[in-house]
C-alpha cells in the first residue's frame, strides 16, 4: 500500500540514498540550508532524488528515497553536516509550484517490501566474489569480515549506494524491485565497470 505526501527534495546527481542506508552530506548552498532548517522544524525528512540533467530546474527522475536526518552539525557560518537514514523509496507524481527556495513534489511513498527479503546463499556468494574482484582491481581497502556480518539488505544496498557507477546506473539500481534482482544488476555493473576501457582506464555506460 502506498501513501501520498508532499516532499521537500534535494536533487543531487550521483548521490543516492537507499532504504536502511546512511548518507552523509555537507550542506552549503543557501536554498538547501533553508531546506534543512525547514525539515528540522517539521519531521526531519527530505527526499533525495537525481536530476536528469544539470541546472536548477532540471527534470527529475521518477524515483527517489525519503531520508530522515538522524545526525546534524550546525556550523557557525550557517552550513550543516548531516547524516540521512533512508526510510522508503518514493515515486514523483508531480512537482509543486512552491514559494520556497527549495523544490517540492507530491509523491507516493512506497512500502518497504524488501526489508524481509534474503538472498540465496549462491546469490550472496556470487555478489561477494564480484565485489572482491572489483575492489582488488580498484585498489580499495575493504574490511571483508565486517561485510560478511551484514544482513543481505544492508550488503546489497550498501554496495549499490557507494559503488562508483555513473548516475544512470545508480538510478537503475534504486528503481529495480527485489533484492535478488538488484544483486544481479550489481554483479553486471561491477563486471562492466571493472573492465579497463578507454584512455582513462575506466568503462562508462554513457
Amino acid at each position: 500500500m502506498t501513501e501520498t505526501k508532499r516532499i521537500s527534495i534535494f536533487p543531487l546527481a550521483g548521490a543516492l540514498l537507499f532504504p536502511g542506508m546512511h548518507l552523509p552530506l555537507h550542506i552549503f548552498e543557501e536554498r538547501y540550508r533553508a531546506l534543512i532548517n525547514d525539515a528540522m522544524a517539521r519531521d526531519r525528512r527530505i527526499g533525495m532524488i537525481q536530476p536528469k540533467t544539470a541546472g536548477d530546474e532540471a527534470e527529475l527522475f521518477d524515483i527517489g528515497c525519503v531520508g530522515k536526518i538522524v545526525d546534524i552539525e550546525a556550523l557557525e557560518d550557517g552550513r550543516f553536516n548531516i547524516v540521512l537514514e533512508g526510510i522508503a523509496r518514493f515515486r514523483v507524481i508531480e512537482e509543486i509550484d512552491a514559494s520556497t527556495a527549495f523544490r517540492q513534489v507530491r509523491a507516493e511513498i512506497e512500502d518497504d517490501l524488501e526489508i524481509d527479503e534474503v538472498l540465496a546463499s549462491t546469490e550472496r556468494a556470487a555478489l561477494e566474489i564480484e565485489a572482491r574482484k572489483f575492489a582488488e582491481l580498484q585498489g580499495y581497502q575493504v574490511d571483508w569480515d565486517s561485510i560478511g556480518r551484514l544482513d543481505d539488505m544492508s550488503f546489497v544496498n550498501g554496495i549499490a549506494q557507494i559503488a562508483p557507477f555513473d548516475p544512470a546506473s545508480k538510478q537503475a539500481l534504486l528503481e529495480i524491485d527485489g533484492l535478488s534482482n538488484r544483486a544481479e544488476l550489481i554483479i553486471q555493473l561491477l563486471d562492466f565497470f571493472g573492465r579497463q576501457d578507454g584512455d582513462d582506464g575506466r568503462a562508462t555506460l554513457q
